[in-house]
């Protein structure tokens, strides 16, 4: 499974970003249209497209069909399927009909963290490199130090001057040099599921306040197939009270999808607003779920 989703995401996904635009175009109707349950048909016709090329392009991308993925990210199922804190998207899967389980793999890392000096030295003599890369995601804006990964964002065509602007404005005296061939072989470790190994960890530097490494920190420790609420992700770090805090330290993680900031969801397992777009987390969450059930 892992060889196969590997050889998918190398060869159909990450040259083009036209799966992730005819992928984003169907889920914001799904999301707009959920309750009405979009036939396969009204889809297509929706996109100009024929219902066999939409469900092979829809399929390819998640693993799963443009009905099953609706099943399993709308708010009403996140809401059921977070009646109790935690309750593993695994779960939901084989709840769903879907494929059966498969072996779990995650973004294993290493991570440590900046000290306070030197995050509130702006990012002074902190050499940032950059580059934009095609991800299954849209456009994906990798950054990284000596030390390790330090940024992921991603954007929509013709947005990534503003991404870029979005990010650099968190290290405003960091030097930013674009270097699309050392970000490169990083693109492609974060979305090839066969280098997810414990013996090939992922460098990540956290780069924030201590209160944000700490819940970023706790980010990174759910695991692909869960969710978790701010109020859990709160009591996590000995802050119980502080979920409107986490919530915002939630939204400035700089390293999306690696620092899983997307399974966090709100109270009742609403699926709350995300940094680079509500349609984006709904993807991620479909993606890995279609991970999971393929």
């Amino acid at each position: 499974m892992i060889m196969t989703l590997a050889a998918t995401l190398q060869t159909e996904i990450l040259p083009s970003a036209a799966d992730y635009e005819t992928v984003c175009r169907t889920i914001e109707i799904l999301t707009v249209d959920y309750r009405a349950q979009p036939s396969l048909d009204d889809l297509a016709h929706k996109l100009g497209q024929s219902p066999t090329e939409l469900q092979k392009t829809f399929s390819r991308w998640a693993g799963l069909s443009p009905k099953a993925f609706l099943q399993a990210v709308t708010l009403d199922h996140a809401k059921r399927l977070l009646g109790q804190e935690g309750l593993p998207l695994l779960e939901a899967s084989i709840e769903l009909g879907l494929s059966g389980p498969g072996r779990l793999h995650d973004l294993f890392t290493t991570h440590e963290a900046m000290s306070p000096g030197e995050w509130k030295a702006r990012g002074a003599g902190l050499t940032i490199r950059y580059g934009f890369h095609p991800s299954p995601f849209g456009q994906a804006l990798v950054m990284i130090t000596d030390r390790g990964l330090a940024g992921l964002a991603f954007a929509d065509s013709g947005g990534e001057t503003a991404c870029f602007d979005d990010m650099a404005r968190r290290w405003p005296d960091a030097n930013f040099t674009e270097d699309q061939a050392a970000t490169a072989p990083m693109i492609g470790r974060i979305f090839d599921p066969a280098r997810w190994r414990p013996e090939e960890p992922l460098r990540v530097v956290l780069i924030g306040s201590d209160f944000q490494v700490r819940v970023w920190q706790a980010l990174l420790d759910i695991p692909l197939g869960r969710a978790e609420t701010y109020s859990a992700i709160a009591a996590r770090i000995g802050s119980p009270k502080a979920s409107r805090a986490v919530g915002a330290a939630i939204g400035r993680n700089p390293i999306s999808f690696v620092v899983p900031c997307h399974r966090a969801l709100g109270k009742g397992g609403a699926l709350t607003g995300y940094h680079w777009g509500l349609t984006r987390k709904r993807a991620m969450l479909g993606w890995e779920a279609g991970a999971i059930g393929g």
